[in-house]
């Protein structure tokens, strides 16, 4: 049926914008939906224009017969640009969108604008005024005085025609003469003091040349563009609000055969950085950033080179919604999308950013050629809890290179990777002790020597030793050198406009810019599968963060920009951790693919932000901090986190009083407060939660005995948010309970297997990564239910079997 909406399950929600949508066609006032972008080709588009897009054009995908016009209002020559029109386009497609055959241009209505006018003046609606500019703003008047009329409002019909048809034949300079609408010069609504409607400007058009030298401003071009197009429903952002009333008054002052109507909606203003085309082209012209396509630029065009995906735009801006009222978002929302999209779908691979050799003195030597021997080991692409398959074969020989920040020679407590005289686990490879530490002249740690256990191939400890940290590494002779740009947040404050008012006039945006908004690495080491793949592929560096390579290269040179971290280390380090006061930060849920390290193993620094340069606390705080880790043993940094706020650290301390009866340790407790909670405590208090810490403390008692899975537990978390209740109950309600029983699961293992012939045979042959994809099946089959440790042990049974 013409103008029905599809089916509830494909729209993002029920905001008041598709509220009005739906009356408006339930009421048969409109047959379809017809909206439409319609940028100034005058820059290159950001991020909040991303979420007009995507509402524009989503909201007309979501009705039959919807379409969503590509309109440029090109009516201001002298700033815009055909590179720009090539570029929107491009942002458009980027991110999903198409405009089919509706794609229009102010310009090419010139001629039909000017006969509005025309119009206006025979009606005697507007009139041709010979003010100076500075004039006809002292005569608007202020809020509380009324406007002054133009000595030249009166002139007649004929005259006002014979001035306007002069104007546009080029008798005039620029600034000689602009047409007026004349509506009300007392109007409480400062806008409809008789607006400007037409300006003369010697300018040649970048599309129609020199064939026009007077020009419609906005107000006067796009609602009667709209009407012209018979756009349905003309949405905008609310600065536009008081321009309604003009709106309103041109499309019903002309002669149309259609009647658009204008909604406003909140404009999206993000956290570090600014939303202004004017302010983005000053730093480029002044060379703060590179170019548009700096990637640490908020344009659509930044984003897409730093290698943020369209699906995760898209869903930043439906995560967001809309809303009637302005407000700030913070940064880790959009961070949080790009994260949560390519947690699904990036390979894993090894890189390690700053070298330390690491030599093994008793790795073995081929006998016949007196060379090193080197080992492949089997690495799977993706962890388990994702659900896709597919492994590399990546070399394992005796020179290695780990990070600097993964050995310590004087350790601080709980650091949990390679000291002097201690084992550490090589991702994917061995267990390895250090032996001896080679420094040179000046002290630097230049190698570590150290022995290998051969019987630790894969990780394993066939003895049953306790190894506590996992680390990543390459292989010295096979890696590829690389240079890694680790981009960060363009400003050092949230507000940087508000931050320039409150300094006062001296005050400049610059003052505010993130000196380490660019880190460059050089000399990186990456492993050398990522050399047969793709250019566009992005990875997550394990324990680094996720990156692609640059698609603006150097001469073929294999460089690396950081489009994430792998958690929002600026929250987790920075003073706005408030987290019981409503700052909800959109930090990712925690778990072993997302946030922490392999086997839960540390996570390695990337960058100085991350690594021990955290902002200064007070002595208060750093006591507190340092009781928590002395009486829970948290690591320093959860510590901090905890401690900054009194009303986040009871509510710790209750949760491990509460669950002193159980074995659930301190350390899980502050995971799940800082990681889990703030996602879906929104901007509450942690006092307006519908459940208290013990609470909290049951639940992640229950996924760690085995009831939930760590997914499951996520799930109860957002029910426990929503309406509360016990948590033993929502396991029983929702269906969440983790199958742990052996004869249930075994039935679901064996189907699995028995599906993928194919597959049982490669991994006979030696690809064991494609464990990851037999644990992928049952989880869909289970729903994510099933006990993962067990359904390995199934697995590894059958796929071991003849």
């Amino acid at each position: 049926m013409s103008g029905s909406t599809r089916d509830d399950a494909s729209r993002p929600g029920t905001d008041f914008i598709r509220q009005i949508i739906d009356r408006d066609l339930e009421a048969g006032r409109h047959d379809t939906v017809v909206t439409r972008f319609p940028p100034e080709p005058n820059g290159f588009l950001h991020i909040g224009h991303a979420k007009s897009i995507v509402l524009n054009f989503g909201i007309a995908s979501e009705h039959e017969g919807g379409r969503c016009h590509l309109r440029f209002d090109d009516t201001n020559p002298s700033t815009e640009d055909p590179r720009y029109v090539e570029a929107i386009q491009e942002d458009v497609r980027w991110l999903g969108y198409d405009w089919g055959e509706h794609l229009y241009f102010a310009s090419d209505y010139f001629e039909r604008l000017y006969g509005f006018a025309v119009e206006l003046i025979e009606k005697g609606r507007a009139y041709v005024d010979s003010q100076s500019e500075e004039a006809i703003r002292e005569n608007r008047g202020t809020v509380t005085v009324p406007g002054t009329p133009s000595p030249y409002r009166d002139r007649t019909v004929a005259e006002n025609l014979d001035l306007f048809r002069r104007m546009r034949a080029g008798e005039f300079d620029d600034g000689e003469h602009v047409l007026r609408a004349k509506i009300d010069m007392a109007s409480p609504n400062m806008i409809m003091r008789d607006p400007l409607l037409y300006r003369i400007r010697h300018i040649e058009h970048y599309r129609t040349g020199n064939d026009w030298c007077i020009y419609p401003l906005y107000d006067f071009a796009h609602c009667l563009e709209d009407a012209i197009e018979h756009i349905t429903h003309s949405l905008c952002t609310l600065e536009f609000e008081n321009n309604r009333e003009i709106y309103d008054w041109l499309v019903e002052n002309v002669t149309l055969d259609a009647r658009p109507r204008q909604y406003e909606f909140a404009r999206l203003n993000l956290d570090y950085t600014v939303m202004s085309k004017r302010k983005l082209l000053r730093l480029v012209k002044e060379e703060e950033v590179d170019s548009w396509d700096d990637p640490r630029m908020p344009t659509i065009a930044g984003l897409r080179r730093r290698g943020f995906t369209p699906a995760s735009i898209r869903a930043f801006c439906e995560m967001i919604g809309v809303a009637k009222a302005d407000s700030r978002v913070d940064m880790g929302k959009l961070e949080y999308a790009i994260r949560d999209d390519l947690n699904r779908q990036a390979p894993r691979v090894l890189c390690v950013l700053r070298p330390l050799r690491v030599t093994l003195t008793n790795w073995p030597v081929d006998a016949e050629t007196g060379e090193p021997e080197v080992d492949w080991l089997e690495a799977p692409y993706f962890p388990r809890d994702v659900g896709l398959e597919g492994s590399r074969r990546i070399p394992f020989s005796g020179e290695l290179f780990i990070d600097e920040a993964d050995f310590e020679e004087a350790p601080p407590k709980g650091f949990r990777r390679l000291v002097p005289g201690e084992e550490v686990r090589l991702r994917y490879g061995y267990v390895i002790r250090c032996d001896e530490v080679v420094k040179d002249e000046d002290g630097r740690v230049v190698e570590l020597r150290c022995s290998y256990d051969p019987e630790t191939r894969g990780g394993d400890t066939p003895d049953g030793r306790k190894v506590k940290g996992t680390i990543h590494w390459v292989s010295a002779p096979h890696a590829a050198e690389c240079t890694v740009r680790l981009y960060d947040r363009l400003f050092t404050v949230p507000d940087p406009d508000a931050a320039v008012a409150a300094r006062g006039e001296d005050s400049d945006l610059r003052d505010f810019l993130n000196p380490e908004s660019l880190e460059v690495v050089s000399g990186a080491r990456v492993e050398p599968s990522v050399l047969e793949d793709p250019a566009d592929r992005r990875y997550q560096f394990e324990r680094v963060g996720y990156f692609w390579r640059d698609p603006v290269g150097d001469d073929g040179a294999l460089t690396f920009n950081r489009i994430v971290t792998l958690r929002d280390s600026w929250a987790k380090v920075g003073a706005r951790l408030a987290i019981a006061s409503g700052a909800g930060s959109e930090s990712p849920v925690g778990g072993d693919s997302r946030t922490t390290g392999p086997e839960g193993g540390d996570r390695a620094p990337s960058s100085a932000g991350e690594a021990g340069e955290r902002p200064s606390v007070s002595p208060e705080v750093k006591a507190r901090a340092d009781a928590l880790v002395e009486a829970f043993g948290l690591n320093e940094i959860d510590a901090e986190i905890l401690a900054r706020d009194p009303v986040v650290e009871a509510f710790f301390r209750d949760a491990v009083g509460a669950s002193e009866a159980s074995t659930v340790s301190p350390v899980s407790l502050a995971n799940w407060i800082i990681n889990d909670l703030p996602p879906v405590q929104g901007s509450r208090g942690l006092d307006q939660l519908p459940f208290g810490p013990g609470e909290l403390a049951e639940l992640v008692a229950l996924v760690e005995i085995g009831t939930f899975s760590s997914r499951g537990g996520g799930e109860g978390l957002e029910r426990m948010a929503d309406r509360g209740g016990d948590p033993q109950a929502i396991v029983d309600q929702l269906d969440l309970a983790q199958v742990s029983d052996a004869g249930a699961l075994r039935p679901i293992v064996e189907a699995a297997v028995e599906a993928h012939p194919d597959k049982v045979a490669a991994y006979r042959g030696g690809k064991s990564g494609l464990m990851g994809f037999f644990m992928g099946a049952v989880m869909r089959e289970t729903g994510g239910k099933a006990d993962p440790e067990l359904t390995k042990e199934l697995l590894g049974e059958l796929l071991e079997g003849e």
